[in-house]
C-alpha cells in the first residue's frame, strides 16, 4: 500500500505526533495504510490503495478495473475513453457511499484526522471531497507583491489561491530536497525518543 506523507514527516516517513514543530496530542498515523489495508472491503480496488497522510487529513485513492471496450486512438476516441472511465468513478462512488462514510468513521475516531476518497482509471482520477485547510500566515510587502502580481496577472484568483499555487510549485520542483528534509526530521525524532543515554523513556 503506497504511503503518500505530504506533512512533516516526509513521503514514506513517519507520521505525526512528534517533534517540536508537530501538535504533540494529535495521534500518529503510521500505521494508517495497514489498518486500511486490513479493513477496505476485497475487490474495490485492484491493488492497494495510494494513502497520503497529513495533519489534517488522510486521503485515499484507489485504483479501479479499466473500462471495457475498444476506444480509437484518436481525440474522439480518447475523449469517450476519458468519459467512461469517469462514469465507472461515479458508479464506484455511489455503490460505495455507505460503506465508506463507514470506513471513513472509524478511521476518523481512530487517527483524529478527516478521511477523504478518490479512485483512479489510468490518468483519470477524481477525488471525491477533500479538506480545505485554513493556514495563517504573516506575510511583508515584498512577498504580499508576488501574490498580488499572480492575481492581477490571472494565474489566481486570490492572494489565498496564489500562495496554494505557489506552494504546489514548490513541491512539483523540490521534492527530493523536501525528502531529504523530511528524512532528517525523522531523525531528530529518533535520537530525541532514545535520549542522552541512548535508550528509550
Amino acid at each position: 500500500m503506497h504511503r503518500g506523507w505530504h506533512g512533516p514527516g516526509g513521503r514514506g516517513g513517519r507520521g505525526p505526533g512528534r517533534g517540536g514543530w508537530q501538535q504533540a496530542d494529535l495521534p500518529g498515523a503510521e500505521d494508517a495504510p495497514a489498518w486500511l489495508q486490513g479493513r477496505l472491503p476485497e475487490g474495490w480496488f485492484t491493488g492497494p490503495p495510494e494513502v497520503t497522510i497529513d495533519r489534517e487529513e488522510i486521503v485515499i485513492v484507489g485504483e479501479l478495473p479499466p473500462v471495457e471496450g475498444k476506444f480509437a486512438d484518436t481525440e474522439a476516441g480518447r475523449a469517450e475513453r476519458a468519459a467512461a472511465a469517469a462514469g465507472r468513478i461515479s458508479r464506484f462512488r455511489e455503490q460505495t457511499r455507505d460503506e465508506r462514510i463507514e470506513i471513513a468513521r472509524q478511521a476518523e475516531h481512530r487517527y483524529q484526522r478527516k478521511v477523504a476518497w478518490g479512485a483512479r482509471i489510468g490518468d483519470t482520477v477524481e477525488l471525491f471531497t477533500t479538506a480545505s485547510v485554513p493556514v495563517m500566515t504573516r506575510l511583508r510587502q515584498p512577498e504580499r507583491i508576488v501574490l498580488d502580481t499572480l492575481v492581477d496577472s490571472g494565474v489566481a484568483r486570490s492572494r489565498s489561491d496564489a500562495l496554494a499555487w505557489a506552494v504546489r510549485l514548490v513541491g512539483q520542483h523540490a521534492e527530493e530536497w523536501l525528502g531529504d528534509l523530511r528524512e532528517a526530521m525523522a531523525k531528530v525524532d529518533e535520537l530525541r525518543a532514545k535520549g542522552p543515554t541512548g535508550e528509550g523513556s
